[in-house]
């Protein structure tokens, strides 16, 4: 006997919406929807933002309260508050991302309309549906770190750094020393640097390499004007 299995039955699609109000509709879902998205990995990068004042403040807590805490504590601080602006700069692509999109929808749509002009040729939407078909980040993660460490992060290293300079150079926060707060030579403070085996003299290089090429990186970046931009 000739079995044979059932075909499944043909794909319907949806219809896509042809009247004015349902094309309305739909934009005011998909509205939301956006909205919804920035709003989530806004609160990301706030979180982020938290996590690093709250490692900044503890590490400094903990380095400058004692003479017996090692000046390694802040080093360990700075390499922390790395990590987390790594991390918050890639969240910042893909907020940034969104951002974009909802800004379209306000400048273009709901500032048209608010406004009470004729609608006519959208291009915008074109734009917006290209993104849609074929998304990307708008930013690279090097400006998007930039953006991330001249917003917040820059206030954190500096922080750390004159709190780990005054730990290395201060006798009263260095175990084993006089009280008194006298001047003190400049090898001494290098060899307060040392982390370990490693030199003074090397880790002192270490960190500032690393705040020269942040500075490198702030002074470097060239803003374009883009009317739609929203700082953040």
């Amino acid at each position: 006997m000739d079995e044979r299995v059932p075909e499944p039955p043909a794909f319907i699609a949806a219809h896509l919406p042809a009247r004015a109000a349902e094309v309305t509709t739909a934009l005011v879902h998909y509205y939301r929807a956006e909205m919804a998205r920035m709003s989530s990995w806004r609160d990301r990068l706030d979180r982020t933002s938290n996590w690093a004042f709250t490692v900044t403040a503890a590490l400094l807590s903990v380095s400058l309260s004692t003479p017996t805490a090692h000046h390694g504590v802040l080093l360990f601080g700075m390499l922390l508050v790395v990590l987390l602006l790594y991390v918050e700069g890639r969240r910042y692509r893909f907020y940034d991302v969104y951002r974009m999109r909802v800004r379209q929808f306000e400048r273009h749509y709901f500032g048209q309309l608010f406004a009470g002009a004729e609608g006519g040729e959208e291009p915008w939407l074109k734009v917006l549906a290209e993104d849609l078909r074929h998304p990307h980040f708008r930013v690279s993660l090097r400006l998007a770190l930039i953006r991330r460490l001249r917003r917040n992060y820059v206030w954190m290293f500096a922080i750390l750094l004159l709190a780990w300079i005054l730990k290395i150079s201060s006798p009263k926060l260095q175990e084993g020393t006089a009280t008194a707060d006298t001047a003190r030579p400049v090898t001494t403070i290098i060899a307060n640097a040392a982390l370990g085996p490693i030199p003074g003299w090397a880790v002192i290089a270490v960190v500032a390499l690393v705040y020269i090429a942040m500075v490198v990186g702030l002074l470097s970046q060239r803003r374009r004007p883009n009317e739609d931009e929203v700082r953040v």
